[in-house]
């Protein structure tokens, strides 16, 4: 069965604005779906009333990154920030609700300023499982999923808390809620452990949302890289995945230029514009 991509608006069509804009271009190039980080500045009625326009739908969403000004980025697993999570969590929910998203990336955070790592990870993990239990309860209620992303610290985000597949994974077992996943990230996944082969067959019955972008630039699937994505999509259609695959990366030039290997899979597997079969038409 062929992949079905989502278009990541904070990244995808930066020339235009505004997420509405954005959505709209995403819809015009094919994408069936679209994803972005928190839509801050964008009312949930504008981005709901676009989707419904270009028939297209809101596949994920983050929860608010916390105060940014201060280094926040996300504040699931931060002691001490509990009340504004639940706060975060329970306005990204309402939002998710209000444009008909059905997942939502529970981000994480940063280990805190001036803290050592190794010294507070026992305390932000028992963090973390308690506001997983807590968000997992909550979202049960409005049948969404949330996701646990793993984003590397070697490269994008030494103090991020939260960083490979494995400690990811050992989260998920100890909260132990169906309706909590993983979000791979092949990006961040490579940077930290490789063996992507591997990491995708192991940890697959927990994925939940997929993204994309080569490494190291972080730019277009066929972009000079390390990644095969071929030989990756084709492994994603043998293991059966049907969930979205987000394409999170930072454009080299115009992003409908640089789409041209969603055009090339499309017509690889006898698609049409837009990933519909061709029969359909």
């Amino acid at each position: 069965m062929a992949l079905r991509f989502s278009a990541n608006l904070s990244w995808l069509f930066p020339e235009l604005p505004a997420l509405p804009a954005r959505l709209e271009a995403a819809a015009a190039a094919g994408f069936g779906a679209v994803e972005a980080a928190w839509p801050a500045g964008c009312p949930a009625q504008e981005l709901q009333a676009a989707a419904e326009r270009a028939r297209v739908r809101i596949a994920l969403l983050n929860t608010p990154p916390g105060d940014q000004e201060a280094g926040e980025l996300g504040l699931a697993a931060v002691p001490g920030r509990q009340a504004a999570f639940r706060q975060g969590l329970e306005a990204a929910v309402h939002y998710a609700r209000a444009v008909g998203c059905p997942r939502i990336h529970v981000m994480a955070g940063r280990v805190p300023l001036g803290t050592d790592r190794a010294a507070v990870a026992g305390e932000m993990e028992t963090t973390f499982i308690e506001n997983l239990r807590y968000t997992a309860d909550l979202l049960s209620q409005e049948n969404m999923i949330g996701l646990l992303e793993p984003i590397n610290n070697r490269i994008t985000d030494p103090r991020y808390y939260l960083n490979t597949p494995h400690q990811a994974a050992a989260i998920l077992e100890k909260v132990g809620r169906p309706n909590l996943k993983l979000q791979l990230d092949l990006f961040h996944c490579q940077i930290m452990d490789g063996n992507l082969s591997r990491n995708l067959e192991m940890y697959f019955p927990l994925i939940g949302h997929i993204q994309i972008a080569q490494v190291p630039g972080r730019h277009e699937p066929d972009s000079p890289g390390e990644l095969n994505f071929p030989y990756i999509f084709e492994l994603l259609e043998s293991l059966g995945y049907t969930g979205y695959v987000g394409c999170e990366y930072a454009p080299k030039g115009d992003t409908l230029e640089g789409l041209g290997w969603l055009r090339s899979y499309w017509e690889s597997r006898g698609l049409q514009h837009g990933g519909t079969s061709k029969a359909a038409k």
